[in-house]
């Protein structure tokens, strides 16, 4: 009985150390770090009119002082998930880490799109178009999310 029980610690133990193994990223480290990094970049380039990125992001809004509400959920999501948990989780490297950053960082890439449509669709009628750093920052944060699904998926799942 205490053998079985013995084994039994064993097996939790180990199956503990296993959930608890970091993410081996490898060469795609330096990718998600880049990539990071192209996503800052964005948030200090035009997004609409003359308005940056953060400014988006703080409602100061573009030359009329209107952002819109869906860029300003795509710089507050890829600033959350393309930028915050994909830091913490090249730093961390935990499991958990890589879902929240693939799932919201897929989450930030549709705002993006989103963004980039209603940008397109008032252009010219009152407020100015998508800018460089707006299309730049939905590039970044589609990189990110696609890599950070990549890495999720490669988890070495062992059947039980």
């Amino acid at each position: 009985m205490t053998e079985d029980q013995d084994l039994a610690t064993l097996k939790r133990d180990i199956d503990a150390v296993e959930r608890a193994a970091p993410v081996d990223l490898g060469l795609r480290a330096i990718i998600l770090a880049i990539a990071v990094f192209v996503l800052i970049v964005g948030y200090v380039l035009p997004w609409m009119g003359s308005a940056a990125g953060w400014q988006v992001l703080l409602a100061a809004g573009d030359a009329t002082g209107k952002a819109g509400a869906v860029p300003r959920l795509f710089a507050g999501t890829s600033l959350a998930f393309g930028i915050l948990a994909s830091a913490i989780a090249l730093i961390l490297r935990r499991w958990t880490l890589t879902w929240i950053a693939a799932l919201g960082g897929w989450f930030a890439a549709v705002d993006g799109l989103l963004a980039i449509w209603t940008r397109q669709s008032t252009s010219g009628t009152h407020s100015p178009g998508p800018g460089i750093g707006l299309i730049i920052s939905e590039i970044a944060i589609i990189t990110l999310a696609a890599l950070w699904f990549k890495t999720t998926w490669s988890r070495p799942y062992q059947k039980r």
